[in-house]
């Protein structure tokens, strides 16, 4: 059995995080889960939904992306904003190409098991998972829990777009932490080089294996809308969660030892999924 937290990894521009990794000789799958935006592996109640993944015979892998603020020696919230700044979505993807790495040689070396990668996402996470599993052959099955369906809308317009170029930064206030958690302007500058790459709706059409959308219908950080159209671009049915927000009931720090009821449903929603 492996089983393991706070190992490192490099990732993109040769920068160090940590990743976690529970997975039995008896595991029928290993799930990857990928945070979202201003999130990291340890948030909330992600520690309880890994053991309730495990507890139902899947192996579950979770990491803190390499320039999501967080270092390897203080992983929770964000001491390194000028590697939040730096990130970029071409990072994102190669944070997760190389934990998928990591994960097969853990099943096929350490294991010596054959078994399949399914991608987890969340919110930004779930965007993520889609473009990479289109491009990986690996991937066998994505789940995306209130996954966005477009990077390019979330970009400043207007006058806030130009003001951003001239400027080379801009903020965005993070209301737990109370932190002005800065972007460089080569985070849209990446965007624009990788364009086709960084296109959810036509990763989504493109996508040749099992996927599901499940979403809270009182979402307001990523509408519901988004959720529809992510189903309706893979040709799939959403999984509504009625009454849930985005986080699905689940905030940090998060003190309890049971899940909220939201993200239980969410989950059970995800494991009926995976073992169909």
């Amino acid at each position: 059995m492996i089983d393991f937290k706070n190992k490192i990894y490099v990732g993109s521009d040769h920068r160090k995080s940590l990743y976690d990794a529970k997975i039995d000789k008896t595991s029928k799958a290993v799930v990857i889960f990928i945070h979202g935006y201003k999130g990291f592996k340890d948030w909330g109640a992600w520690n309880l939904m890994a053991d309730a993944f495990f507890q139902e015979g899947f192996g579950f892998v979770k990491f803190n992306m390499t320039h999501n603020g967080g270092t390897i020696d203080e992983p929770i919230d964000f001491p390194d904003l000028k590697a939040f700044a730096r990130n970029r979505y071409s990072y994102e993807l190669f944070d997760v190409a190389t934990i998928i790495d990591e994960t097969q040689r853990l099943i096929e070396k350490e294991l010596e098991l054959d078994i399949p990668i399914y991608l987890l996402g969340h919110s930004r996470g779930g965007g993520i998972a889609i473009l990479q599993a289109v491009k990986d052959s690996r991937i066998k099955k994505v789940v995306s829990l209130a996954g966005i369906s477009d990077i390019e809308s979330r970009f400043p317009m207007g006058e806030q777009m130009k003001e951003w170029k001239e400027k080379g930064v801009y903020y965005v206030t993070n209301s737990r932490t109370h932190q002005e958690m800065p972007h460089y302007f080569s985070w849209y500058e990446d965007f624009l080089e990788h364009r086709n790459e960084l296109d959810i709706e036509l990763a989504a059409r493109e996508l040749k294996i099992p996927f599901l959308q499940i979403h809270g219908d009182m979402d307001q950080s990523v509408s519901i809308s988004e959720g529809l159209a992510l189903a309706a671009y893979t040709d799939t049915r959403i999984a509504i969660i009625k009454g849930a927000e985005h986080t699905f009931g689940t905030k940090h720090p998060w003190d309890s030892d049971q899940l909220p009821e939201d993200l239980k449903k969410a989950i059970n929603k995800a494991i009926e999924f995976f073992n169909k």
